[in-house]
């Protein structure tokens, strides 16, 4: 392949990867912190009321609270609880769905509310945003419920990272109470070496991913996805017009929002488009998957987990926004 295809994808890949690899460092970091510091009790005090009907842990609270300021730093304190052994995989998918509801939280303050609702106006904006909440706590919820279910202490070890290369030992090398000078460096040193080793098993794969979806992307026409607007608009009623909104909605969403804005009241109605925009989410799946999951699922887990991650929230997002098209249609 030549260079002067592949160097301007390092140069755009480059600062994408940097940018997660500190976010996944931060939250490594603090997961690893919390946990030796003895703070998952007062941090995860709230969470507590969905982790411990889904079974799971105290420490995973950590990751839930985190995952409402970044995405990222929360699947990275997953991605350690994980490695550490404080989750098997089958309480990790659980826990990334119970993730859903939190990483949209953080939206709502820098994109749906600064930039979406002022586009589409004061009812269709919230009538928009809180169907995608809601859609998001249904999953959420989801999670919770399949936890209480399907998992039980054989898919847990909340003493995994205590266990590991003396993490949270207070009452050992770090001292009776952990709280003096020494102790607290000992154990700040301590979970910066386990960042260091995180980060340098997930960061490499992480770029290597990102270089190979993006050249994948600059020689494979998307668009071909689109082609599944027009079945989808007519399944459910909508205005030819849906269309392409749909197509705009798929690959920019302020893009999409302003084509649907200034039609609303004329062609559509605000729940048909509000329909509109969520089955521009659906056919945005198919692309988002290419540009953004694969990348940062396989770079966090590895290819064969991120493939499970990636359909267990795809297939969730799919079901629960259709359910949410068809009471708005009805």
């Amino acid at each position: 392949m030549q260079s002067s295809t592949v160097l301007p994808v390092l140069v755009e890949v480059l600062p994408r990867v940097l940018r997660i690899a500190v976010y996944i460092a931060i939250g490594v970091f603090a997961a690893n912190l919390v946990v030796a510091f003895g703070l998952v009790e007062r941090i995860a005090g709230l969470s507590r009321y969905l982790t411990s009907p889904a079974n799971l842990p105290d420490e995973v609270g950590t990751a839930i609270v985190t995952t409402a300021a970044s995405t990222t730093a929360g699947y990275g304190m997953l991605a350690e609880f994980r490695e550490s052994g404080v989750l098997d995989d089958k309480a990790t998918l659980v826990a990334v769905t119970i993730n859903t509801f939190f990483g949209f939280v953080q939206h709502i303050f820098t994109f749906y509310w600064p930039v979406l609702i002022p586009i589409l106006g004061r009812e269709v904006g919230f009538m928009y945003v809180g169907a995608r909440a809601a859609i998001a706590l249904a999953i959420t919820l989801t999670g919770v419920a399949a936890g209480a279910i399907l998992l039980s202490k054989q898919n847990v070890t909340p003493t995994a990272i205590a266990e590991t290369d003396g993490a949270g030992d207070t009452d050992g090398e770090y001292g009776a109470n952990g709280d003096d000078e020494d102790s607290v460096r000992a154990m700040a040193e301590d979970a910066a070496r386990k960042t260091w080793k995180t980060v340098r098993r997930i960061v490499p794969r992480l770029a290597v991913v990102y270089v190979l979806v993006t050249l994948l992307l600059r020689t494979t026409d998307l668009e071909s996805f689109t082609n599944l607007a027009s079945p989808l608009t007519n399944l459910v009623g909508l205005p030819g017009a849906a269309v392409p909104v749909v197509v705009a909605f798929a690959f920019d969403t302020t893009t999409g929002a302003a084509t649907i804005a200034p039609a609303i009241g004329e062609t559509f109605t605000p729940k048909q488009a509000v329909a509109t925009m969520l089955i521009g989410g659906i056919i945005s799946f198919a692309v988002s998957t290419f540009k953004r999951s694969i990348p940062f699922q396989y770079g966090i887990w590895g290819p064969e987990f991120g493939s499970k991650v990636i359909a267990v929230n795809t297939s969730l997002k799919v079901v629960f926004i259709a359910i949410a098209v068809a009471l708005l249609v009805a």
